[in-house]
């Protein structure tokens, strides 16, 4: 879907998790439709090219865009990006609030709770960084925009879920857990938010080829077995949900939330 309307054209998008697979096609693609992008993402000298491509692509479509290269968990670098976004917003008085927010952080640990070695199980560090990175700051970014007021009526929140948060695949339990800990505070945040105007769902992917999905132990045996259950024959792609979260962000669908919407191909019914 390529068609402006009012509801985001010329207004704000922030994406946690900006700059590869999920996070990197959601924001061309809010772009596209006629949003300024607002990215968030943890690079390394050696992946910045990428970032800067990405800027410019967005820049090349008539969009403004604003990169910050931080920890999305770091309590203190949250805050200080916040303060450089509301900077940004009040110097465009057309869209002085954010439209969309994306949640789409995969950094997580990826160990079993059980071995016969106690250097190979994951530890209360592992386990509450993977939540905290993955899951809980999904809420202190939203606290952060609506006490603000960068986020009102009209604002629509989505979180990057899966089908892990409801299946058992080796060494993926702390990432499960913080799957399914999200998908509780998108349901927590639907609630809490509905008298303010703005919408919360998680949009559960099918598997797709990401560098995510590439870092899991056995992802091949994943891949394969997805396009083996798919009914449509083929793996879900980063646009593919692209396209779902564009059409979900539009005007008329103020009244879904709290939702776990599967954009999968039916992936998830076999």
């Amino acid at each position: 879907m390529s068609v402006q309307d009012s509801l985001i054209k010329d207004n704000w998008a922030l994406v946690l998790g900006a700059s590869s697979g999920f996070g990197e096609a959601i924001s061309l693609k809010l772009a596209e439709v006629g949003m300024h992008i607002l990215g968030i993402h943890l690079d390394r000298k050696s992946t910045m090219a990428n970032v800067e491509r990405i800027i410019g692509q967005i820049k090349e479509m008539g969009r403004q865009a604003a990169f910050f290269n931080i920890n999305a968990a770091d309590p203190l670098k949250r805050k200080e990006t916040v303060d450089h976004i509301e900077s940004v917003l009040k110097e465009n008085e057309n869209a002085s609030v954010i439209k969309v927010l994306i949640h789409s952080l995969a950094f997580g640990t990826l160990k079993p709770y059980i071995s016969s070695s106690r250097n190979e199980i994951v530890t209360d560090t592992n386990m509450n960084m993977t939540l905290d990175v993955m899951a809980h700051s999904l809420v202190y970014w939203v606290q952060e925009l609506v006490l603000r007021k960068l986020m009102a009526s009209g604002g629509r929140i989505f979180a990057m879920t899966s089908a892990g948060g409801h299946r058992v695949w080796p060494t993926y339990g702390p990432v499960s857990a913080a799957k399914a800990a999200l998908e509780a505070h998108i349901r927590q945040l639907a609630v809490e938010l509905a008298p303010l105007g703005i919408t919360a769902n998680a949009i559960r992917a099918g598997v797709t080829e990401t560098p995510a999905l590439r870092k899991i132990p056995g992802s091949e045996t994943i891949i394969k077995k997805a396009l083996e259950a798919n009914p449509s024959g083929r793996l879900t792609t980063p646009n593919d949900v692209a396209e779902a979260i564009a059409a979900l962000s539009h005007t008329g669908t103020h009244w879904i939330t709290g939702n776990i919407i599967g954009v999968d191909g039916g992936e998830d019914l076999i």
